[in-house]
C-alpha cells in the first residue's frame, strides 16, 4: 500500500498569525457579563493597553506575537475578572481606570492591589483605582492627620468621606465632621437670599452629596438627626474641641494661614483628620497667605502626620478631564 500523502489544502498558511484559543491557556475568559455589551470592556482594554484580540464566533484571541503584549492582555483579562464593581458588569468608566492603571504600572500586582478591607456595616467600601489613591487609603487608615493633595477629580474628597463613613459605622469613631471655608463669598454671605443654612448649601452640597452615595439614606438621615454627622462652614469649628471625631477640611487651598491652625489644633483625644485642596489653585485674596502651603512647608516629618499627592494620571473623571488637565499644566499652552 501507497503512503497516504498530505492534503496540501490542510496545511496551516505560512503567515497565519499564531492565535490562542478562548481560555487564553491557563487562564478562563471573564465572565460573560464582565465583557460588557457587544464586549465593549474587552475593546476598551485592548485599545488602552495596545494589545490585540481577535474573535471567532464566541470564541476570542489573543494574537500578539509579542510576549510582553500577551502578558499585558492576560493581566488585563485577570483584572477584569477580579475588579470590584457595585453591579456584575464593570462600567466602562471602571474598565478605563483599570486600563490606565496597567499601563502606569504594568507589572502591577493586581490581587493584592484590589484586596481592601470589608465594606463597614451598611455603608459601601472604598475602591481605589490608582495606585495614589491606594496609598492614600492606607495613610488615612495608619495616621491621625493626612493630606490629600493634587488637582480636581482624583478622588480626594470622595476617599476621604468614605473612609470617614467606614469608621462610623464600625464604631471607630463617634461623630463625622465636614466642612470647608466658604471664601467663595469671603465668609460674608450676607449678600445671599435666605437664611444662613440656605446662604451656606451651596458650599457644603459636594460633602453632603458624597455622604449620601455611600450610605443608605436612612442611615444618613437618622445619624444627621442624632447630630453623628455634622457639615459645616470652617468657621464655626472656632472654639470648639473634637474628640472621638473623624474630620475632614475640603478646600483647603482657600484657608488662611490662621484658619488652617485654627482647624489643626481643634483636634481632641481619639480624633482623626483628612485635609483635601490642591495647592495649585486658591481663591484666596490677592496677597493673603495660604494655610495649606504653609501646612504642607512645615508638618512634614511629625509623627503621625501623612502627604498623599495625586496627578492628572489619577484623574477618575471623564477620559477628557485628565487630557484638560493636562493640557492646562503643559508648559507651552497658550496664555
Amino acid at each position: 500500500m501507497s503512503p497516504k500523502r498530505n492534503n496540501p489544502k490542510e496545511a496551516p498558511a505560512a503567515s497565519a498569525p499564531k492565535a490562542r484559543k478562548a481560555d487564553f491557556g491557563d487562564q478562563p475568559l471573564p465572565r460573560r457579563a464582565r465583557l460588557g455589551a457587544g464586549s465593549v470592556n474587552l475593546k476598551i482594554l485592548s485599545e488602552t493597553l495596545g494589545f490585540k484580540v481577535g474573535q471567532r464566533g464566541t470564541d476570542f484571541f489573543l494574537t500578539d506575537q509579542d510576549p510582553n503584549l500577551r502578558a499585558l492582555g492576560l493581566k488585563a483579562l485577570e483584572g477584569l475578572e477580579i475588579m470590584p464593581s457595585a453591579t456584575e458588569t464593570p462600567s466602562e468608566w471602571e474598565v478605563e481606570c483599570l486600563g490606565l492603571l496597567l499601563a502606569e504600572n504594568p507589572e502591577i500586582d493586581l490581587a493584592e492591589f484590589f484586596r481592601e478591607p470589608a465594606p463597614p456595616r451598611g455603608g459601601r467600601a472604598a475602591t481605589p483605582r490608582t495606585e495614589a489613591q491606594k496609598q492614600y487609603l492606607q495613610n488615612i487608615r495608619r495616621n491621625d492627620l493626612t493630606f490629600g493633595l493634587g488637582p480636581a477629580g482624583t478622588g480626594k474628597t470622595y476617599l476621604a468621606v468614605a473612609s470617614a463613613v467606614e469608621e462610623l459605622l464600625n464604631e471607630k469613631r463617634e461623630k463625622l465632621i465636614l466642612t470647608r471655608p466658604a471664601v467663595e463669598a469671603g465668609e460674608r454671605l450676607g449678600f445671599l437670599p435666605g437664611d444662613l443654612s440656605e446662604k451656606i448649601d451651596p458650599y457644603l452640597k459636594p460633602l453632603r452629596d458624597a455622604l449620601r452615595s455611600l450610605m443608605p439614606r436612612e442611615s444618613f438621615q437618622r445619624f444627621y438627626e442624632r447630630g453623628l454627622i455634622e457639615v459645616a462652614p470652617l468657621a464655626f469649628m472656632r472654639g470648639r474641641t473634637l474628640s472621638g471625631a473623624f474630620v475632614i477640611l475640603d478646600e483647603a487651598q482657600n484657608t488662611s494661614r490662621e484658619q488652617m491652625k485654627m482647624f489643626l489644633t481643634r483636634l481632641g483625644p481619639g480624633s482623626k483628620a483628612v485635609v483635601t485642596g490642591d495647592p495649585g489653585q486658591s481663591d484666596l485674596p490677592p496677597g493673603e497667605s495660604s494655610g495649606l502651603k504653609e501646612a504642607m512647608a512645615i508638618l512634614p516629618g511629625i509623627k503621625g502626620v501623612a502627604f498623599s499627592f495625586f496627578s492628572s494620571r489619577d484623574t477618575v473623571r471623564h477620559r477628557l478631564v485628565r487630557q484638560i488637565l493636562e493640557a492646562y499644566q503643559s508648559p507651552g499652552r497658550g496664555r
